[in-house]
């Protein structure tokens, strides 16, 4: 990350924003050329090998040999991969939250916590110091690739607007925190970037949502943004709020300085077309980046359009082909050697102390040099309750075509199987959508997604002829709130911003969040 210590005593005058600026621009070319000319399979070789050599005298490593590990086979012979759950009943339980030496060395200062998607269940998920420090490099990895394709982009004009997690994180036994990762990583902001972040570290303890965003939205009007962060559907709330509060039409009207808006999360497909009309302007540009709390995979490289995954920071990938999952013995790829088109399971071994951790999301890779994936969905998000084998990917660009042929917005949306209790009628998926203004024709939108997913999936359609196998889907709206509501009631341990589940196979979360939302009045 680029050297701004100097900058310190100058904090405050404007014209230091100029140089912290011009900082940013040589560090964007430095760090852009290097990550060209990185042989990213060798530097992930030496990555594992680093991470075995730091952690060999935990019990993990000793259990699993570590000094004896000189190669990436002598590695996946040892470690198998392994969900959380491995993880949390056999070493994390017993000892948490005092994680010291267990799969990584030293004390843990933080835990993150994160949804378990459709099981439901919290995640514990250790955060050491090593790890904070990766998570930095790939902010600053994030900004260096924008301000490198975008040089006249000068974001250290103005404010960058951190859109997390509460920073009132929980106290635990041992003295480490345990919260949300965007609450970590704000506590965690250098000191001396505080002058060009929003929101004032002291706002950032507001755990109410509705609170925080009347108060972030009346701030935040009259200050000069340059650059946004955070999950799609709470900014397009932050949006409405400012909106509201300064009377103008378009976010661009607001924050004339505005030129980034980093969203990660969720797939932003089905956000893309609203936010663009929500901008106003063709100077704002959009950049995806993929976390996890277990590491951080990749970011948007903006010269091509698609998340580059980021080898040189603390953390090791696998790939694992998705027809392998369940086997004992799945074939495991890395940067080296992946193939292009293949959906993968995500696999990370990282300075937190996971080791060849299912992470839970699938990718394919558009290329190998440089590393240019795209996000495809979850390992557990799919359906195929009649054998139609769809996966998000497919659901998702089927309601962002809706939305397009109806012309409205959606927020967020889950879907999932309803069975047939009638032996002579079939089943159909049910879509429960949360639109972001106007509601349209259902049956229509209904329509168009049947339409679309009929295009893409070929397993899908002959499912569909004659209505014999499955009948067309069934949408029904969510009134605005019902999804965060639902989370906040079902969930409580966990921020608000964590993610709606969006695809059920069970329908047992699809029939649980529908008679909910009617019991509500949400739906």
């Amino acid at each position: 990350m680029p050297s701004t210590a100097f900058l310190a005593p100058l904090v405050g005058r404007n014209w230091v924003r100029k140089v912290a600026d011009s900082v940013l621009l040589r560090y964007a070319h430095n760090r852009t050329v290097a990550l060209d000319r990185m042989d990213a399979g060798q530097v992930q070789h030496d990555t594992l090998m680093s991470l075995v050599r730091r952690a060999k005298n935990t019990r993990f490593g000793r259990d699993h040999d570590f000094s004896r590990i000189y190669s990436l086979a002598d590695y996946q012979a040892r470690v198998p991969v392994r969900e959380y759950e491995f993880f949390w009943n056999n070493y994390w339980k017993d000892a948490y939250p005092r994680l010291d030496d267990v799969t990584w060395p030293g004390k843990i200062p933080y835990y993150a916590l994160s949804s378990g998607t459709t099981s439901g269940a919290t995640k514990y998920i250790p955060i050491t110091w090593e790890m904070v420090r990766s998570n930095k490099k790939t902010a600053f990895t994030t900004l260096a690739l924008f301000r490198h394709a975008h040089p006249e982009a000068k974001l250290f004009n103005g404010k960058f607007f951190f859109l997390g997690g509460s920073t009132e994180l929980r106290q635990q036994p041992d003295g480490s925190l345990a919260g949300d990762l965007s609450g970590i990583s704000a506590r965690e902001l250098l000191e001396l970037l505080r002058p060009y972040i929003f929101p004032p570290f002291e706002y950032t303890k507001i755990s109410d949502w509705k609170e925080k965003m009347t108060k972030f939205a009346e701030l935040s009007a009259t200050e000069p943004i340059t650059a946004i962060s955070g999950i799609p559907a709470w900014m397009q709330r932050l949006f409405d709020c400012v909106k509201q509060v300064s009377g103008k039409k378009t976010i661009s009207e607001v924050w004339p300085d505005l030129r980034l808006v980093v969203h990660g999360g969720t797939k932003f497909d089905p956000y893309r077309d609203m936010f663009t009309k929500e901008m106003g302007s063709d100077l704002v540009k959009f950049c995806e980046v993929y976390p996890a709390s277990e590491g951080f995979v990749a970011t948007e490289d903006p010269r091509y359009g698609m998340l580059r995954v980021v080898p040189d920071h603390d953390v090791f990938f696998e790939f694992v082909p998705v027809e392998d999952l369940g086997k004992d013995r799945p074939a495991r790829h890395t940067l080296a050697n992946v193939e292009l088109g293949v959906q993968y399971a995500v696999v990370i071994t990282s300075c937190a102390g996971v080791w060849s951790y299912l992470v839970g999301d699938t990718v394919a890779f558009e290329s190998r040099t440089p590393p240019l994936i795209r996000f495809t969905g979850r390992t557990k998000y799919f359906l195929s309750a009649f054998g139609e084998h769809l996966i998000s990917e497919e659901v998702e660009k089927a309601v962002t075509f809706a939305c397009r042929e109806t012309g409205v917005f959606q927020l967020d949306f889950h879907v999932g199987p309803v069975f047939p209790t009638d032996p002579s009628k079939p089943g159909y998926h049910r879509y429960l959508v949360e639109f972001a203004d106007a509601v349209p024709d259902l049956k229509v939108f209904a329509e168009k997604i049947d339409e679309e997913l009929s295009r893409i999936n070929e397993d899908y359609g002959p499912h569909r002829v004659g209505d014999l196998a499955m009948l067309i889907p069934e949408v029904r709206a969510v009134k605005p709130g019902g999804f965060s509501a639902w989370m906040k009631a079902t969930r409580p341990s966990l921020d608000i911003q964590a993610k709606v589940p969006r695809m059920d196979n069970s329908g047992k979360i699809t029939q649980s969040l529908t008679t909910w939302l009617a019991e509500q009045g949400y739906a």
